[in-house]
């Protein structure tokens, strides 16, 4: 009796167990929640990888990977701002499998959050072939990049294309070199320029700024600007600069005044002029002048209405490609102009070189396609692309960028392209690793009167040395 009670039992618990299996079935097939709908969109992206490379495989096309940093997107975005549509990298995508059909690009793109270290990592997990490498310096130290000199040779690549300097920027060395090797194409420009309100210069009735400023020029048409503005009654300041380049600043006024960072490539070589005269006159000569900013400059405040309608500032003194692009967003192209950055009396340059190079890693086993990808960077088509649509992180750096219309509207841009071959070559080494901390911070104690500037850079100097000293590259 027990014995068929226990069989009727165990019949019914397997029922009740295959009818829940049953009805969960039908709750899944029928309801996705949010997280369902995230795994599935996934799960097709894995697959839509999986089935490209399995075509690859089958067309014997290779997959060449690029890492971009910054706000690249693949699709389309829209620009806050003007309301345009600003099209994605799959542009790029198109044209070059399209002029390449043996190669499929696949674009990686990151943020600028520990990008040199992520780089670093992902060149040596053998992550992508073409990498940006604003860091190109510090990279191309530990041997990860692939030197381009051969390449350039083999094809006859013509770099006079490029705006002067930019490929002298973008050099450095390997462990191995004894000097200074191509591991980079420009593809990004980047410059620092002096900009100008042409209609709070009328108000004052100053005479405008020349091409190519003085800092004593500077000086004097600041120092007559600050104050109530004699026509609209409002306060005025003559000058503006952003407190994170401040130092940079400084080292542009010692150029201008002889001087130079120092010298040197390696970090245990390096020599450095932080506390020579011409760099004392330099800092001096900023604190004088930051009697003519807003309150609050060094910390970065003050010049939240420069480029718009509003604006209460003459002069910037280190002003961005990203001002000029809100200032023709905002239809005010005549009444901002641009000056170029100080320069060395000997070498006719000056300023912080900056920007980003594409280079080939050193792991990839695709370089000679990754080298397709770096002469098509350097291209009329994917130079418009990047001014056009990615034109808030980018400045063109072909010199027959000059010659397009869009640039042609905007009279500023004429300076500000052109001063992309003005900038210091190689550019400052230092940059890249502690002293430019050093450096900074010894400028910024100056500046708000924590120390006298012969002293705090006489430490600077001593802490650059001890830095270099402890260098074993």
């Amino acid at each position: 009796m027990k014995y068929v009670k226990f069989k009727r039992c165990l019949a019914f618990v397997i029922t009740m167990v295959i009818l829940s299996l049953l009805l969960t079935g039908c709750k899944d097939g029928s309801k996705n929640t949010g997280n369902d709908l995230l795994s599935e969109q996934t799960t097709k992206s894995t697959q839509s990888t999986q089935n490209e490379e399995q075509i690859n495989k089958k067309t014997d096309k290779v997959t060449l990977k690029v890492q971009l940093i910054g706000d690249f997107m693949i699709e389309d975005t829209t620009d806050k701002i003007s309301g345009k549509t600003n099209l994605g990298v799959h542009v790029l995508k198109k044209e070059f499998e399209g002029n390449n059909p043996g190669i499929n690009v696949e674009f990686i793109p990151m943020s600028w959050d520990d990008y040199t270290q992520k780089t670093q990592a992902m060149i040596m997990a053998n992550e992508c072939d073409v990498y940006q490498v604003p860091a190109i310096a510090n990279i191309a130290s530990q041997g990860l990049l692939e030197p381009l000199k051969p390449y350039i040779e083999k094809d006859k690549f013509d770099t006079s294309v490029y705006f002067d300097g930019q490929i002298e920027g973008w050099m450095a060395m390997g462990p191995e070199d004894t000097e200074l090797q191509i591991y980079g194409l420009p593809f990004i420009g980047d410059t620092r320029y002096i900009e100008y309100d042409k209609k709070i210069f009328d108000e004052w009735k100053v005479p405008y700024l020349s091409e190519s400023p003085t800092p004593e020029e500077i000086f004097e048409a600041a120092k007559k600007m600050t104050g109530k503005n004699p026509v609209t009654g409002k306060e005025n300041y003559g000058i503006y600069y952003k407190g994170g380049d401040v130092a940079d600043t400084v080292m542009n006024l010692c150029e201008a005044f002889g001087g130079t960072w120092g010298s040197g490539v390696r970090w245990k070589e390096l020599q450095y002029n932080f506390d020579s005269p011409e760099m004392i006159k330099a800092l001096k000569f900023m604190i004088e002048l930051n009697k003519y900013a807003p309150p609050g400059s060094i910390s970065g405040q003050g010049g939240e209405l420069w480029g718009t309608p509003d604006n209460n500032i003459a002069i910037n003194l280190r002003s961005t490609p990203g001002n000029a692009q809100t200032i023709a967003s905002l239809g005010l192209t005549d009444r901002y102009a641009a000056s170029y950055l100080f320069v060395n009396p000997e070498t006719g340059t000056g300023g912080m070189f900056a920007g980003s190079p594409f280079g080939i890693g050193r792991s990839s086993s695709n370089k000679e396609e990754a080298w397709e990808f770096l002469k098509f960077s350097a291209t009329e088509s994917f130079q418009k692309y990047m001014w056009e649509n990615q034109r808030s992180q980018s400045l063109p750096v072909i010199k027959s960028s000059l010659n397009w219309e869009s640039v042609k509207e905007e009279p500023e841009l004429n300076v500000i392209l052109n001063s992309l071959g003005k900038l210091w070559t190689p550019r400052y080494i230092y940059r890249a690793a502690q002293p430019r901390y050093i450096f900074s911070a010894a400028v910024e104690e100056a500046i708000l009167g924590k120390s006298m500037p012969e002293a705090i850079l006489k430490k600077a100097q001593q802490e650059a040395e001890n830095w270099s000293s402890q260098q074993t590259w």
